[in-house]
């Protein structure tokens, strides 16, 4: 059975087609989905999805992508830390991609954001879903500076370097790997991936986007984590059930919540 540890079923691409995504899971042995919050405004719809269905849980953040959103204090996040089936804090982090010519000193806004979740991970015990593009210098050593070594989590949707995947796992972190490890263009992602250990791995789709091979440019959704499963054991050279079943128990190990309330909702 896999497990999506990152998927965004409240998006607009997938909400309204959850009875089917939710038949897709099944046929393809896809256990549970880890719902992901990217905005406080947001977070209603993503939690209902868990409250509703009892093999999803919810995360609560906001993605530093977001402008012009609602900004989230450490107490937004710690009262919504303590509802039902929420498991996790997060998406958060740093993301430098699109500066829209803006300098890196002119991004403190998104450093104080990342800064809150981390303090709220810190206080709560929930792992922190971190997601960093451009910007992975910073974003370690935010960590090292706000989480001191207290706050657990996971890298998700990893496309970074192995110095980056070296320090994250060094401060106890997990990486996720997505169906970007199946593209053609993707081989320095693969070799990271090789390199780090299975029972620190995730697997993830990231859906609605980044599809992995065989469906690359379609809608992506849960059920296709089994394709990114199958992806990195043949980077490891493992049977397909043995990278399943290592990530399922590292899902429900660093998510514990998952494990303790799972079949709290209903079908």
């Amino acid at each position: 059975m896999f497990v999506d540890s990152h998927c965004h079923l409240s998006f607009p691409e997938l909400h309204g087609r959850i009875s089917d995504i939710r038949s897709a899971m099944r046929a393809a042995d896809v256990e549970s989905a880890l719902c992901i919050c990217t905005t406080l405004e947001e977070f209603p719809t993503v939690h209902a999805l868990a409250l509703a269905h009892d093999n999803f849980w919810a995360s609560v953040g906001v993605h530093p992508d977001n402008e012009g959103v609602r900004e989230p204090t450490v107490d937004d996040l710690l009262r919504d830390a303590e509802l039902p089936k929420v498991v996790a804090i997060g998406e958060t982090g740093l993301d430098y991609y699109r500066l829209a010519g803006r300098t890196l000193a002119q991004m403190e806004w998104q450093r104080e954001r990342f800064r809150v979740h981390i303090r709220a991970a810190r206080l709560c015990g929930l792992p922190l879903v971190v997601h960093t593009r451009s910007a992975s210098h910073d974003t370690l050593a935010l960590l090292r500076e706000e989480g001191g070594g207290q706050v657990r989590g996971v890298f998700h949707c990893f496309t970074e370097t192995q110095d980056v995947a070296d320090a994250a796992l060094e401060m106890g972190f997990h990486i996720s790997f997505s169906g970007i490890i199946s593209f053609k263009n993707a081989e320095a992602l693969r070799q990271v991936a090789r390199s780090v250990p299975l029972e620190r791995c995730l697997i993830e789709t990231d859906s609605p986007y980044l599809a992995p091979v065989p469906h690359r440019g379609k809608t992506n959704q849960p059920a296709y984590v089994a394709h990114v499963a199958a992806a990195l054991a043949g980077l490891k050279g493992l049977e397909v059930e043995a990278v399943a079943s290592a990530t399922r128990q590292n899902f429900h190990r660093l998510f514990t919540l998952a494990r303790v309330t799972a079949g709290a909702g209903s079908t």
